[in-house]
């Protein structure tokens, strides 16, 4: 999967977007179904039990999305995003070839993690 975040400040501006990835030869597209953005707020701790913590989940403004390639390898991979403004003009066509990150989020003796995330705004597209 690739995901796609469109930061805060370009979000309001953007109504629709396409991704295409390539990756090893094979090419995957769509249109992204954008949700809203969120990030974590901490809440306070109680002392039972075991001091137990919570959080909530608080707009951002950011909106994301995926693309559904399959399994990634870390191979590069093309990507190119299009889509619509609010106003019903062109965005920009933003490219980027970039590495996937491999990741042992589980420990060093676990399965590695390939991840794919971009990060979208009105100067252009990059990994994040």
């Amino acid at each position: 999967m690739v995901s796609l975040t469109i930061t805060a400040d370009y979000a309001p501006t953007v109504k629709t977007v396409h991704l295409k990835a390539c990756q090893d030869g094979k090419c995957r597209e769509g249109d992204v179904d954008l949700r809203p953005g969120s990030v974590s707020l901490p809440q306070s701790c109680g002392p039972e039990p075991e001091g137990s913590c919570s959080a909530v989940a608080s707009p951002d403004g950011t909106r994301y999305g995926f693309l559904n390639m399959g399994t990634l390898t870390s191979s590069p991979i093309d990507a190119e995003v299009t889509g619509l403004d609010t106003n019903g003009g062109t965005l920009p066509t933003r490219t980027l070839n970039f590495t996937p990150k491999s990741t042992k989020p589980w420990g060093e003796q676990c399965q590695t993690a390939i991840t794919a995330s971009l990060l979208l705004d009105a100067h252009g597209l990059r990994q994040s």
